[in-house]
């Protein structure tokens, strides 16, 4: 029996997947698995007994990667699971960042006590007129699942799309529609982009990307929409540019403090995989992920250790730990061997001793299953 802790609520059409050899509990002292989607473990003291975290998500800025992998914890997310759901959300936040229909709505409340609201609405919508999309272009700064759907959406409605992404090589271009502009500068991107959407992970490389000096370049009256993460962006510089008419327009979905009453600020709270059905797919992901980790040692989407899967012949050991490739190959020739940055994952099929791969130098975790 696999003990499995909830951090959040995860539907149960997810952990219904993992069947009857699974405890699922909202509390437990010693489980083997978590599943998690918002809740941060930054501060969690992780017990001996956890071999795996499952983010029912794509980010994990709320899980400690390193400390797990230090430990011999695999850390998987679901790429791909929530990403119609927040492209949706981007498209409407290209609206909202147009129209002023968030705005518009606010102000219909103020005149709830007037009897004469149609003639005032008549009188006074002049101030929230917007452009149409259409005919615009839109810079998407990343082309990972989101940002490759958002680019298709927003074709589809007339815009014209300019993409920025160091990591797409150029047969993975090819695949992609051919109204698709790709530039390997950023400057390149924000000089001609009336709208720009972010879509990439936050890290030492990317935070604080859109700040003073990259808004200056960007062109008169740009609209930036972030559905990614609140620290791509340094809120102050943000402010600074709505004010100066520098910038028309921001739409995140990450309602800091400071942005609440900014004009020019579209807050929503955090709903870009806030539907049924990416939660319901984030689930299945996550359970199906974890499952498999813990009953075969196969890694589908880990964010800390080498991604490796093998079919099952009888007998398994898995093998985790830093710098043992070589030793591991030596001890058993036929492992199925991968290796991430400064980590290496092993699995070993028949008679293996356990032992000896425990006292190899580097092993953090050894698994017989």
């Amino acid at each position: 029996m696999y003990n499995i802790l909830k951090l959040n609520k995860i539907a149960a059409v997810g952990t219904d997947r993992l069947g009857e050899n699974y405890n699922c509990v909202d509390e437990c002292a010693a489980p083997e698995g978590i599943l998690v989607r918002s809740a941060s473990m930054h501060d969690m003291d992780l017990p001996e007994s956890l071999l795996a975290v499952a983010r029912a998500g794509a980010g994990v800025n709320n899980i400690p990667l390193d400390k797990c992998a230090e430990k011999g914890i695999c850390v998987f997310n679901t790429p791909g699971a929530n990403a119609n759901a927040v492209k949706e959300l981007v498209i409407c936040g290209m609206l909202l960042a147009s129209r002023k229909v968030a705005q518009g709505i606010a102000w219909n409340k103020t005149l709830a006590d007037d009897p004469n609201c149609l003639k005032a609405v008549e009188k006074g919508k002049s101030q929230f007129v917007g452009p149409e999309i259409m005919f615009k272009t839109l810079g998407v700064v990343g082309m990972g699942a989101i940002g490759l759907l958002v680019a298709a959406a927003a074709s589809v409605l007339g815009v014209n799309i300019v993409c920025y992404d160091p990591f797409v090589t150029g047969e993975k271009r090819a695949t992609m529609p051919s109204a698709f502009k790709f530039v390997d500068d950023l400057d390149e991107l924000y000089a001609q982009c009336d709208y720009i959407s972010l879509h990439l992970p936050l890290n030492d490389g990317t935070r604080g990307m859109i700040n003073a000096e990259t808004i200056a370049k960007m062109k008169d009256g740009v609209r930036l929409l972030n559905f990614a993460r609140d620290g791509l962006v340094v809120s102050s510089d943000i402010i600074s540019a709505l004010e100066s008419g520098k910038m028309a327009a921001y739409v995140t979905d990450f309602a800091t403090q400071d942005l609440l009453t900014v004009d020019g600020v579209v807050a929503i709270p955090h709903l870009g995989a806030s539907t049924p059905e990416s939660e319901d797919n984030c689930a299945k992901m996550a359970a199906d992920q974890i499952k498999d980790y813990l009953e075969n040692g196969n890694i589908k989407n880990s964010v800390n250790f080498p991604n490796i899967s093998k079919d099952r012949n009888g007998k398994r050991v898995t093998v985790f730990g830093k710098g043992i490739e070589a030793a591991v190959k030596a001890a058993a020739a036929d492992a199925a061997v991968a290796t991430r940055g400064d980590y290496t994952y092993a699995i070993i099929d028949g008679d293996v001793d356990a032992e000896a791969l425990k006292a190899i130098d580097g092993v953090i975790r050894v698994r017989e299953l």
